[in-house]
This record gives structure tokens, sequence and C-alpha cells, in this order.
């Protein structure tokens, strides 16, 4: 609890400073708009958490691959076991096998052993596997290539008079494994290269028999479908973000203008924002693609020789929109926080936005949860003491140690373990909303990939590393295609989306203009913003 007059300075979960002394350590994943660094500062500090850095407790779920039974084995999490053995199944030399799992290989073989054949399909917790860990070491464009040739290769190897036996055995194979790529990693097909192979070997599929010409079609158009409904979310979220800054620049430009209205005066029901902000949580997390959380962190491999290797990979564009997002909202809630002149009315908005993390938190929506939390507990909001002394805080306080960064997120994680399990058994499709506290989901991945190396000493590939990888990612592909079940409100949805926002040296002059200045530190600042801002308008 927080006593009146003490501000929120004690048992924050995300300071400033903490942002501060952990910018150097940021990760890939940032926000790369021009005047967002402090943004992007805050995604890092939250995604390295407090106190040491060490590898995250990593959550397993065996439920739910995308398109797959569950995994068949439950792999040692404590690391690689060197107690290997060589596959006996005759065609695949250089796999080795533990307890029944892969667990490593060479690359030429982890290949072959994606590839149909008569007598043999691979299972397809591999196929995921596989597909979203092999772009580490070799281009999607140029597994596609080598695929499609091994795929024809398999169509040569009986006599003539065997042949057409042989085709119709193994083209729906072929065809469910193109399949599986186009609808998991659809993204991967952006590349012409990709293109020019897919369409190439479902050409030579269609022309083996009538019967398939309809199935290659459907995958096609499945395909494209995909592709089109991804080109127009790029362009949505790029026109929301022109609105965004037009806005900015309306406000920078007349300030009183623009400040018509607030969060509060559109929709003062904490629950409907709250549902709104589910709505945008949802879609954003639907178009991030699997192959986006190992591309965030790629780093080149040490046996390629190919110095452009990962040049021309797709970016992490959509992971990076769903962290602009989170940003956003973070900021978005100090800015409405800091606005209002009168205290009752800062007041107010600091209750309402606890009323709202609070029915996020019921909802199963703990980024929104987490980025409402971030943005109350920046200084700007945090030193207004006088406002904080006129609030209720212990709603607050209980959110706050539901995120409590100690001990690893503890007390979130099990949470999210409750979240989730309310979700497997889930009546209503209200109740399978679970939308994970992204930075720290991001940061778990980040800490096994570097925790581990993708080869062993012998240049095997580790492919039990992959497998954890992948069981982390399909957790999060579940979570991602839940649709929302709550009704949409336009306006609100709008003013979250593109309501402008401060800048860190904007908050901090709107907080000293609210609160006066407390110290000498803070008077020289607010002179030096007053100076600078001001002037420009």
């Amino acid at each position: 609890m927080v006593k009146k007059g003490a501000g929120r300075t004690a048992n924050r979960g995300v300071s400033d400073a903490a942002v501060r002394e952990r910018s150097a350590l940021s990760v890939s994943v940032h926000s790369h708009a021009k005047g967002e660094s402090v943004a992007s500062a805050v995604f890092v500090c939250i995604i390295l958490g407090e106190g040491e850095l060490r590898p995250a407790r990593i959550l397993l779920v065996e439920d739910n691959m995308p398109q797959t039974p569950p995994f068949k084995g439950q792999l040692n999490t404590g690391g690689y076991n060197n107690n290997l053995y060589e596959t006996k199944e005759e065609g695949y030399p250089g796999l080795y096998y533990h307890d029944n799992n892969l667990v490593s290989g060479s690359l030429e073989a982890l290949i072959r052993h994606l590839v149909p054949t008569v007598d043999y399909y691979p299972d397809r917790t591999y196929i995921f596997t596989f597909l979203l860990s092999s772009r580490l070491f070799i281009h999607p464009y140029e597994l596609m290539s080598k695929v499609c040739h091994l795929c024809m290769e398999q169509q040569r190897l009986s006599d003539p008079p065997a042949d057409k036996l042989r085709l119709r055995k193994i083209t729906p194979k072929i065809l469910q494994l193109l399949t599986e790529w186009t609808e998991t990693f659809p993204y991967d097909f952006r590349d012409e290269r990709m293109m020019r192979s897919l369409k190439e070997l479902t050409l030579r599929l269609a022309s083996v028999d009538e019967v398939y010409k309809k199935p290659v079609g459907q995958m096609s158009q499945g395909l494209i479908r995909r592709l089109t409904v991804l080109s127009q979310y790029e362009e949505a979220l790029v026109k929301v973000n022109a609105t965004a800054a037009e806005r900015l620049t309306t406000l920078k430009a007349k300030p009183q203008a623009a400040i018509q209205r607030d969060l509060l005066s559109i929709c003062n029901d904490p629950f409907t924002v709250a549902q709104q902000l589910t709505h945008i949580e949802l879609e954003r997390l639907s178009y991030i693609g699997p192959e986006e959380f190992v591309q965030a962190f790629v780093h080149k491999d040490p046996l390629d020789n190919d110095k452009s290797c990962f040049s021309d990979r797709k970016k992490a564009s959509n992971l990076e929109a769903y962290v602009d997002w989170f940003n956003r909202l973070s900021y978005l809630v100090a800015t409405e926080i800091c606005l209002p002149v009168k205290k009752k009315h800062r007041a107010r908005v600091i209750e309402f936005f606890i009323d709202v993390a609070r029915e996020c938190f019921n909802i199963g929506n703990f980024n929104s949860l987490m980025a409402i939390i971030s943005g109350m507990n920046m200084s700007p909001v945090s030193r207004l003491k006088k406002t904080w002394s006129k609030i209720k805080t212990a709603k607050f306080d209980i959110l706050e140690h539901q995120m409590d960064p100690s001990s690893n997120f503890y007390n979130y994680r099990t949470a999210l373990r409750g979240a989730t399990q309310r979700s497997i058994t889930a009546n209503s499709s209200r109740e399978k909303i679970v939308i994970p506290f992204f930075s720290l989901l991001i940061k778990d991945i980040y800490f096994l990939n570097e925790g581990c190396a993708n080869r062993l000493q012998n240049g095997q590939i580790n492919f039990q590393k992959f497998w954890e990888l992948a069981k982390q990612v399909s957790e999060f592909m579940t979570w991602k295609q839940v649709e929302c079940p709550f009704e949409k409100d336009r306006k609100i949805l709008q003013y979250l989306l593109t309501a402008p926002v401060f800048t860190e040296d904007a908050l901090y002059l709107a907080s000293y203009e609210s609160e006066g200045p407390e110290n000498n530190m803070e008077k020289d600042r607010w002179k030096s913003l007053r100076s600078t801002l001001l002037s420009r308008v």
C-alpha cells in the first residue's frame, strides 16, 4: 500500500532508472520509429526484467501443436544428453535418437527426413519443428528447392511399369506436406523463389491424375488468400500509424485545439475498454508468424559460407508491430493521466485505468494489463504525489503483485498457467482467451536460443533444442488462433490506436505543470523542457 503523499516510487515493476541501466543490453527486437527510443527502452527493461539476468524458467505445454497431435515423448529439459544412438531407420543415416526421440542430425539428413516416401510420412510435430528451426541454417527458398528435388527424385525411383502406382501413393503425401507448409508458414511464400518452386512442384503433382487438380488448386487459393489478408493488414497498419502521426503533429501545432476529448469522454466503462484492448491484442497476435520468433534472434550459422545468408530474410515485422503496440498503450496511459489540469480529474483517470487493468486480468489479457501498469509506473506519473494521495490503491497493489518481476515473474506465470488451463477446458469463447505478457515470452525464447548451441561439437544440428523451441512457439500458436468474442466499438478502437501520445519529455513537462518540481534538479529540467518544447509551439 502506498501512503498518502508518497507517490508511486516504491515496489515499482518497471522503473525509468532500470530502463536506462539496461538500455545497453537490448536484444534485437525493438521499435525503429523516429522519436521512439524511449519506448524501445521500456521494452528492453521489460524483456530483461529486474534483478539478475538468467535463463527464464520455461513453461512447456505438450498440447496443441499447430495441426499436429501431442508430442510423443517428453524431452529432458535439463540439457543435451550425450547418450545417443544412431538411427536404425533405413534410408536416414546421420540421424541420432535417444529414447526414441530425435536429438541431432546433419542438415541433409534432417531434410531427407522431412520428405515423404511411398511408405513414410514424417511425424507432423517434426514437420512443424524442422520448418520452424531450419531457417537458422538454410533459406526457406533453398529448403523448398531441395524438397522439390527430393520429391521429384522419389517419383522417378521405380521402374516404368510401376510408375503410376508409385505416383498415386506418393503424390497425396507430398501434397499434404506442402499444405502443412503453406498453412503454418504462409509468409515464407512471399518470396518469389518459393512460389516458383511451389508452382513447379504442384504442376507436376496435378499432372499425375485429374483427381489431384482440385486439392492443388485449393491449396494454392488458400495460400494466396492468406498472403492477401496479410498485405491488407500491413496496409491498414500503415494508415493507422499515419493517422496517429498526423494527430500528434496537430497536437504539437495547436495543443489546446487538439485536446478536445480523452478516453473517459468516449467510454467510461472499464470492461468495455478492456474488451476493445483485447480486440487489438488478438488481431495483432494473429498476424505474427511462428518463424518470426526464430528470425528475431537469428545469428549467422558458423558453417555457412554465404556472407549474405541472412541479408534477405523476412524481418520480424509483425512481431515488432506488436511490441510497438505495447509501447504505445503504455505511453497512452501516461498521457491520459498527465494531461488533465485538475488533480481530481487526474485521480479519476488513474482509478479508471486501474479498473481497466483489472478487467484485462479477468479476461486473460496479460499484455494490456502489463502495458497499463508500465504506463502508470512511468516517472512522470509516479511523481504526482498529490494526485496519488487521492486514490485508494489497494486494487492497483494487487495487480502489481500479480505482475511482480521477482522470482522470474513467478506470480504472473502461475496466473498464466491458470488461464491456460481455463482455456483448455473452456465452455465459452470468452474463457479461451489467453494473451501472454509478450515481452516475457520473447525473453524466454531468447534465453532458450542463447542458452543452447544450435550445433553440437561434432557439427550435428542440436535438434533437442528445437523440440523445446517448437513447444514454446506452438503454445503461442494456440493462443493466437482464438477469435475475439466481444463486439467491436469502432470509436473506442480508433481512439486507442490513433490518439496522440506524448514523448517522455512532453510527459515530464505536463507532470511538472500539474504538480511543480520538488528539488533543484527537477526545477532545472522543468525550465529546460519549457524552453525547448514550448518554443516549438
